[in-house]
């Protein structure tokens, strides 16, 4: 298997082989939660007008998206995993979706010129589209006698500006295809510090929200470091809907009352190690996790 890197419009129009189009923030992390949520197909376009046909053709067909981040009048829904989570399979069961979006869906369309298939990429979906291109390329191998070319296309902002959350989405999939290094708890933290993302996080976006972003970067991933748990700062806390997606992250997600900076403070200071003699800490430890802890439910989830 040959693994090829390229971004934004000018690399999806190169994209030769199997093109993985990537865009975390946020079209394909929403198409994947559309597609859970069971929708029957997606058409990609390039503007408003042509998603709107669509409805016009059918009424039941859903039109979604966005333009310079922000809903378009007359759309179901935008480009926010958390509104596709609040509205959930009682809007997208069984229903046909036509969406646009400023960066994923222009480069899907530019790299279906060149590419011999083309697949959506995000965090939500990245452990099985690796595991369809191996099994793809297996395939190839035994038929063809040749290796399969593949293309990752980071997508980045408006397809123009490239993003840390694309192209280290983009280093995970080059990792379970042919093992290159990755740390995702890096990736993410890599991601957390860029400022626009941080933006988001701080609530300074009036287009994306804070649950946008932790959905987007909360999948589990194979073959690296798990994360241990994620802290939202601020008191912020987050919708009922999202808060059922995070229940079921392989990670616990835990609520501060502090800003960013206090927390990490704290979390940086930590000591971690206690000693067979630390008697006073091990009480205190053993008090808190009988107060916290629900023992039982975790032993229930393991067996």
């Amino acid at each position: 298997m040959r693994v090829e890197r390229r971004s934004l419009l000018a690399g999806a129009a190169e994209a030769s082989g199997i093109a993985v189009v990537i865009d975390v923030l946020r079209a394909f992390t929403c198409s994947a939660l559309m597609f859970r949520y069971g929708i029957r197909d997606l058409a990609l376009v390039r503007t408003p007008q042509e998603a709107l046909a669509f409805r016009d053709a059918d009424p039941r067909c859903l039109v979604a998206g966005e333009v310079k981040g922000r809903k378009v009048e007359g759309f179901d829904v935008g480009n926010s995993p958390a509104d596709i989570v609040a509205k959930g399979e009682p809007l997208f069961s069984g229903r046909s979706v036509a969406a646009r979006s400023s960066a994923g869906t222009q480069g899907v369309l530019a790299a279906a010129s060149r590419a011999q298939q083309v697949i959506l990429g995000s965090y939500l979906n990245a452990a099985a589209t690796a595991t369809y291109i191996r099994d793809a390329a297996r395939v190839d191998a035994m038929v063809h006698g040749h290796d399969v070319t593949v293309t990752l296309v980071a997508m980045g902002f408006e397809g123009v500006t490239p993003s840390i959350e694309d192209e280290r989405c983009a280093d995970y999939l080059e990792h379970l295809l042919i093992g290159t290094p990755y740390d995702h708890v890096q990736a993410v933290w890599d991601c957390m510090h860029d400022e626009d993302i941080a933006a988001s996080l701080r609530g300074e976006h009036d287009y994306r929200s804070r649950e946008d972003i932790i959905l987007a970067a909360g999948a589990s991933t194979e073959g690296s470091p798990p994360l241990s748990g994620v802290i939202l700062t601020g008191q912020l806390r987050p919708s009922e809907a999202i808060l059922k997606v995070i229940r079921g992250m392989p990670f616990p997600v835990l609520l501060a009352r502090e800003d960013s900076y206090q927390v990490a403070s704290k979390v940086h200071d930590l000591t971690v190690k206690t000693q067979p003699a630390d008697t006073e800490k091990i009480s205190i430890i053993r008090d808190l996790i009988r107060k916290h802890v629900d023992v039982d439910q975790i032993l229930e989830n393991i067996t």
